[in-house]
């Protein structure tokens, strides 16, 4: 773990420049706005360790896959989001010096993300080889009011003399991944141009056909005047320099406006148009308006959004990252964009979308923002429903069979690791069970009734082939999987596993019947466009009331598999440090014998249906595998902290926020460098507000059941519920409720009914 940044409540601070970690510092300082984003690279040259990258998202390149050998079924590719066109670059010359952090005397250092008001900020002194003293102030924002476009401004001055300074602010469109899997670069550059003070850049991702429009739009501002620099172009990289003398009575700056603009969201021959319209608009307000118009926006974010603690900063500013980072990330303007678990932060992960949007995410997001965002990602699923059915049909599945991908940009499986891509299954329950959670919050049948029930159908007959009939148990069984646990691979009858696909049949089911009795019209072209059979209820019916479940009769406990009582029951308490973490220290062989569970799986199935079970199961459930689990995924300790949370467990409960909620800021698994665990992030809001406040939906109505943690005064949220704005504020002997609507809402409160009436 590393302790280097600043507890703040409002924002992420790095005082003093600390190079082993610049990494992670451009990882937890990344900045974006659901369009485009960035990792916080230094706008100068900098020859020290660092990621560069720029993304955009949905913008992608299948990197052909890479490895050791092959199986029948495994995806060609592996979808990437790439890195981009670098805007922010500047080569600064000091006296002939480059600068370069990494080269010079850093005498003050200080990286600020300043989450209220959405602006990325740097200062620092730094004394060059040459003896030099310079001082140097810089802001970034990616405009939330204006998705495609970002700004940033960059001061200096020179603090010990007169000084001659070269300044070349430039677009560079041949970038490179480091994750490339065969060194190749992604692009083809098509054109560039330096006109009327502004530059351009076009490049052309190779297979995929994305074509990217840069704009920029320098100035040059010493004092109060502004130079004409003189402008290059040299194919993907296009320039404009200047040359100055500065004395400490100077002050230099350069602004730089940018609009991205791509294929993906206008016609080719729009391109330059759109581009220059951006670059028009941003232009024509001072570097202050724009500070102005984002502050608005990111306002109006955190009126719906907020998260308040009292009395403990380290928790305060957690909760404001992780929610920060989340919403950079996406907008939900735009159905056809999902929620990448490294975001616009690192390369890891491609930026691909795995089964953490429907479990983690969309809880998130159907309780701060308005229905139609939770909706839009739902509708990612539905739009790539016939790439599921293709994909399900390369592994032999038929029928409208639908598998969707463990990791995907497009619809198609793009994961080539045999025991996820083939045996993860599970993840068609988390789809499922997101259309239900959707309709349960929202209220709102006609998305399953009109795009959700062709999916649950889809999904369901998947299930339905995926079983097989066991003569020895009479039961039916699925065997070959993997569970949510990536520690045990190939296993037989996964009870969660198991269980969400019997829910699933079962959801699916329901859902039909609910549809004949309300739109019987709808029910029957449903039904003709699937091919669905009547038979296929019957079947289905069969296999809910014999679907096999593990169980160990004689502790009561779900078994994560069959014969996960054969392996040695040690406890991770049992685990000396220095053998931890074990996907590091011990073998993949070693790791698949052991008992010891990666993150939730039987709890997994626990906090998703934990209605259909007793408060005696749940805990007898968690008493034996919490003790058993490494929590080395990012996805596990958000599980744990609800579900201690509903067991009075509170002192845990906590215990598990923290580790979620600072797993980044503290570097806690030591790879926040690759780039920050976005979808976790959600869990760290469900910890606060599933957990802690125990927010649930029983019957059509909200119901809270809250404890606070002994170290904190207070703490407060909004939610949306059913077009009803309420925010809540727990302390420890006195709650309030505020009703920001027009109209009045019933609900349950620590188990007494209460009628909320809209605020005078």
């Amino acid at each position: 773990m590393k302790n280097y940044i600043v507890h703040d409540e409002w924002n992420i601070i790095e005082e003093g420049f600390h190079p082993a970690y610049n990494e992670v510092s451009e990882s937890l300082f990344s900045i974006g706005n659901g369009r485009m984003g960035q990792r916080a690279n230094f706008e100068e040259d900098y020859s020290g360790k660092s990621l560069s990258g720029s993304y955009l998202a949905g913008v992608y390149y299948p990197d052909k896959t890479r490895v050791g050998w092959w199986k029948n079924g495994y995806p060609e590719y592996f979808a990437k989001v790439i890195n981009s066109i670098n805007w922010i670059g500047l080569h600064i010359h000091v006296n002939g010096e480059i600068l370069d952090l990494a080269t010079c005397k850093v005498q003050r250092f200080q990286r600020k993300l300043d989450m209220k008001h959405g602006l990325l900020m740097r200062s620092f002194d730094v004394k060059l080889q040459n003896g030099v003293e310079i001082r140097v102030k810089s802001t970034r924002i990616f405009h939330l009011f204006q998705s495609e476009t970002a700004s940033l401004k960059y001061t200096i001055q020179v603090l010990n003399g007169e000084a001659s300074l070269q300044v070349a602010s430039y677009l560079e469109g041949d970038v490179v991944n480091r994750d490339s899997n065969y060194d190749e670069h992604f692009w083809n550059f098509i054109s560039s141009g330096a006109l009327d003070s502004q530059l351009n850049v076009t490049m052309k991702t190779k297979k995929t056909d994305f074509i990217v429009r840069a704009d920029l739009v320098n100035s040059f501002i010493l004092n109060t005047e502004t130079l004409a620099p003189k402008q290059s172009t040299d194919g993907a990289y296009v320039s404009e320099t200047i040359a100055i003398s500065l004395t400490p009575e100077d002050v230099f700056s350069i602004e730089k406006r940018v609009s991205m603009v791509t294929s993906q969201n206008h016609n080719e021959a729009e391109l330059v148009a759109a581009g220059r319209a951006n670059i028009e608009q941003v232009s024509a307000l001072s570097f202050d308006e724009l500070k102005t118009k984002q502050a608005l926006a990111w306002g109006n974010f955190w009126n719906e959004s907020d998260i308040e603690i009292t009395a403990d900063v380290a928790s305060q500013q957690a909760i404001r990252f992780n929610i920060f980072q989340l919403y950079q990330t996406y907008t939900g303007e735009d159905s056809r964009l999902n929620i990448g678990p490294k975001g616009f932060t690192g390369e890891k992960y491609g930026g691909v979308t795995y089964w953490d949007t429907e479990a983690y995410c969309v809880p998130f997001y159907l309780a701060t923002q308005p229905a139609d965002v939770a909706r839009n990602l739902l509708l990612y699923r539905y739009q790539h429903l016939d790439k599921a059915i293709e994909n399900a049909e390369k592994l032999g599945f038929s029928n409208g069979a639908a598998l969707y991908p463990m990791v995907t940009m497009n619809g198609e499986e793009c994961h080539n690791e045999w025991e996820i891509t083939f045996e993860e299954i599970h993840r068609n329950g988390a789809i499922a069970f997101a259309i239900y959670n959707y309709q349960r919050y929202t209220g709102d049948r006609s998305y399953v009734e009109n795009y959700g029930l062709e999916v649950l159908i889809a999904i369901s007959r998947f299930w339905a082939q995926r079983v097989n009939w066991s003569a020895e148990k009479e039961k039916y069984v699925i065997l070959g999987v993997t569970g949510p646990n990536e520690y045990e691979n190939n296993v037989n009858n996964n009870w969660y596993t198991n269980t969400v696909a019997g829910w699933c049949l079962k959801y699916t089911l329901e859902s039909i019947e609910t549809l004949k009795e309300s739109d019987p019209s709808k029910q029957i072209t449903l039904f003709e466009k699937v091919n669905f059979k009547e038979e296929e209820s019957v079947s289905w019916q069969h296999i809910i009331d014999h679907l096999y479940y593990p169980i160990d009769s004689e502790q009561g406990i779900f078994l994560q598999q069959d014969g996960y009582l054969d392996k040695e029951q040690v406890l991770v308490s049992d685990l000396p440090d220095k053998e931890r973490p074990i996907n590091q220290k011990w073998s993949w062989d070693r790791i698949l014998r052991s008992c010891f569970i990666k993150q939730a799986d039987v709890l997994q199935g626990l906090y998703f249906f934990e209605d259909q079970y007793d408060l005696d199961t749940i805990r007898r459930n968690y008493d034996f595998y919490e003790p058993r689990t490494v929590h080395e995924s990012s996805l596990s300790p958000c599980v744990h902290a609800i579900l201690a949370s509903k067991l009075g467990n509170e002192a845990k409960a906590y215990e598990f926020y923290l580790r979620t909620a600072r797993l980044d800021l503290d570097d806690y698994n030591n790879d926040t460098e690759d780039g920050l665990h976005i979808t976790s992030m959600a869990g760290t809001w469900m910890s606060i507000v599933e957990g802690f406040a125990g927010m649930r939906v029983k019957n059509n109505t909200l119901s809270f059941q809250t404890f606070i943690p002994k170290t904190w005064d207070s703490y407060a949220f909004h939610v949306q519920f059913r077009g009803v704005k309420l925010f809540v504020r727990i302390k420890h002997h006195d709650f309030e409720l505020i009703n920001k609507s027009n109209q009045e809402i019933n609900i349950i409160f620590n188990g007494e009914e209460i009628s909320v009436k809209p605020r005078a």
